[in-house]
């Protein structure tokens, strides 16, 4: 199957090269490289990193009433002002 690849020069020049030292054409060069990548199973696999689940409280019985932003500024500015 064709593809069209669209690489940098210089990485193109150093494939080239790559493939001239080694005897081989540069299809035989990219292919030998994507199987390689491809079906390579030495490299572990990237484990994903979860963020724990959340804790939640057991409730108390207490309801918080609903503050108004209005509200919740104004107690902010009390602690701020130290009462």
């Amino acid at each position: 199957m064709r593809t069209t690849l669209d690489l940098p020069d210089p990485l193109f020049r150093a494939l080239k090269i790559k493939a001239a030292a080694e005897g081989v054409t540069l299809k035989e060069l990219l292919t030998g490289f994507v199987e390689k990548g491809l079906y390579e199973t030495g490299t572990p696999a990237k484990e994903t990193v979860r963020s724990p689940l959340p804790k939640f409280r057991e409730p108390t019985g207490v309801t918080n009433p609903a503050l108004t932003n209005a509200q919740i500024e104004d107690l902010l500015l009390e602690e701020d002002a130290g009462h």
